[in-house]
């Protein structure tokens, strides 16, 4: 993650912003008197979220744990090329 002055972000805020969301990287922004802070763009926050929230559910896990069991033994449902075809929008 890229670290910067407080002050240069603020010159710089646009080309920044724009930084982070096209590049899907957080930058840490330094203060000399306070708290660090990271701006990342919303649908890398949203995505965060969701990730935490699968990590902490012990049934999602489970059913994860299950399924790549299932995959390494090369058993458990396999769809169709219809139902791929569905599910990547193709």
């Amino acid at each position: 993650m890229d670290s910067i002055s407080v002050n240069k972000f603020r010159d710089n805020l646009k080309s920044f912003v724009e930084q982070v969301v096209s590049e899907h990287l957080p930058l840490k922004v330094t203060r000399r008197s306070g708290d660090d802070f990271v701006v990342l763009s919303a649908d890398d926050w949203a995505r965060e979220q969701e990730t935490l929230y699968v990590l902490q559910n012990n049934d999602l896990m489970k059913q994860i744990a299950a399924s790549m069991v299932s995959n390494v033994k090369n058993k458990g449902y396999k769809p169709t090329v219809e139902e791929l075809n569905e599910i990547t929008g193709i």
